[in-house]
């Protein structure tokens, strides 16, 4: 029996963006697909005629997690064997799918699953395979902005340390033990926590260099934005907490300090970096104090 995939995309003000995606998803040789988009409290509406094609609206913006979250539980009640998140601002290759379920379903401890990512219209690498780097808190995307000579397609299937939430594959009964995705990032991390904690309970994240897509890129929060620099900075502590190394912690908050004080004297000596030392410093200062979820709209 060919396993049944529900596809879900969220939509915050991307109509456009999200149409053409689910064009390229038409021309997807596997068939047993449904797609569930998820518009999260924007503006855009959408008709659809597709009996493949379920449209969910959010009264609010729920966020990456919380969005996607409403599509999961969907997917599962709706009997699913796996769940794909994808962003909507991808075009996928045909065969991406196909290529990603088959090799989940020739090992049960796989447990999330991603495939190689250019940028546009091109073979300029976006993502192929990530690590983390705990002693600055993030996820590094491999390969990032490199030409695809075909340095990373071997072996075949490739362990990597997370999967990117811009399109990852996940097993029913993975989610039904490591649960839905964390809520407390709201924006960027939480997809790399997800994969963490797979690994945690036993499951390998797989990197899948033949299935392809292209990803255009986040409007979500601009690279560089008072939001862009407040969660990445937040998140990524929040996550070293939960997840890094015993022996790595000490540094970790040694490296906060040491931040702390370069951004004091950005923001008192450097007019021009005062934004974003604002705001590196607001996103330690909420660390501390727990503040979790999406920022408050009133916050500049």
């Amino acid at each position: 029996m060919v396993p049944k995939v529900f596809i879900i995309i969220i939509n915050w003000n991307g109509r456009e963006d999200t149409l053409e995606c689910l064009e390229s998803l038409k021309n997807n040789d596997y068939l047993n697909y449904e797609v569930v988009i998820i518009d999260n409290g924007s503006k855009d509406k959408f008709q659809v005629s597709d009996s493949k094609i379920k449209v969910i609206y959010n009264k609010e913006n729920l966020g990456f997690s919380g969005g996607n979250n409403v599509g999961i539980k969907y997917a599962l009640e709706n009997n699913a064997d796996y769940v794909l998140l994808l962003n909507n601002d991808t075009i996928v290759s045909k065969d991406f799918l196909s290529k990603m379920v088959e090799v989940a379903e020739n090992n049960n401890k796989i447990g999330i699953i991603g495939p190689k990512i250019y940028f546009p219209d091109s073979k300029k690498i976006w993502f192929a395979g990530g690590k983390i780097n705990w002693l600055y808190n993030k996820g590094t995307m491999r390969g990032f902005n490199k030409i695809d000579k075909g340095q990373y397609d071997e072996p075949k299937v490739q362990k990597t340390d997370y999967i990117t939430g811009c399109c990852a594959l996940i097993k029913k009964e993975v989610l039904e033990k490591i649960g839905l995705i964390p809520e407390e990032y709201f924006l960027y991390y939480e997809d790399t926590d997800w994969s963490l904690k797979a690994r945690q309970m036993g499951y390998k994240c797989i990197f899948n260099p033949s299935a392809i897509i292209w990803h255009k890129g986040s409007k979500s929060a601009i690279n560089g934005s008072p939001s862009y620099i407040y969660y990445h900075i937040r998140n990524g502590l929040i996550m070293a907490k939960k997840y890094a190394p015993w022996y790595i912690k000490p540094f970790i908050y040694l490296d906060i300090l040491f931040r702390i004080k370069k951004q004091i004297i950005k923001y008192i000596f450097m007019p021009k970096k005062r934004i974003w030392a604002k705001y590196i410093l607001l996103g330690i200062k909420d660390f501390y104090f727990n503040k979790k979820g999406k920022i408050d709209e009133n916050w500049s």
